[in-house]
């Protein structure tokens, strides 16, 4: 076979240039991209760690002002409803005030116009007693014809209206 026999001939040159070849990617990929590309990497992984542990502290900031703000809340709402429980106290307090004045200036009325009851009420009955004396007066004359003085026919009415 021809191949063979012109194998020796070629074998050095090939392995030559083969040698030659892999020698130039060697040190163009091994030496020359290879640790661009292994910087880029490592840079991007410090990046990307420097960013989470950012976010980490930006979350906790988060946080703790989160959890600031609601003891503010909370403490300003307690703030609030003392003021309102003071306010309804207040307004309880000064509503007493007035219902108790009003109260008492409604027994003096109630008073007053049992007052005027009771005086309208006497004179009432009064006069009642009067009309009525002088009725049975009138009543004595005209039926049995006696004639009845104005105290005794009084006196009579009086008896019969109280007794």
């Amino acid at each position: 076979m021809p191949q063979i026999s012109q194998l020796a001939a070629t074998y050095s040159s090939q392995i030559f240039w083969m040698l030659l070849i892999f020698g130039a990617v060697f040190f163009l990929v091994g030496r020359g991209m290879a640790p661009r590309v292994i910087e880029t990497m490592e840079g991007r992984d410090q990046r990307i760690s420097a960013d989470l542990s950012a976010a980490e502290a930006a979350r906790r900031d988060a946080d703790a002002q989160d959890d600031a703000w609601k003891a503010s809340a909370a403490k300003q709402r307690g703030e609030a409803q003392a003021l309102i429980a003071a306010a309804k106290a207040e307004a309880a307090k000064s509503t007493e005030v007035r219902l108790g004045a009003s109260s008492a200036e409604a027994e003096v009325r109630v008073a007053e116009a049992e007052a005027r009851i009771a005086a309208a009420r006497d004179g009432a009955l009064a006069e009642i007693e009067t009309v009525a004396a002088d009725a049975a007066a009138d009543i004595a004359a005209r039926v049995a014809g006696l004639t009845v003085p104005a105290d005794a026919a009084r006196a009579a009415v009086k008896d019969v209206l109280h007794g």
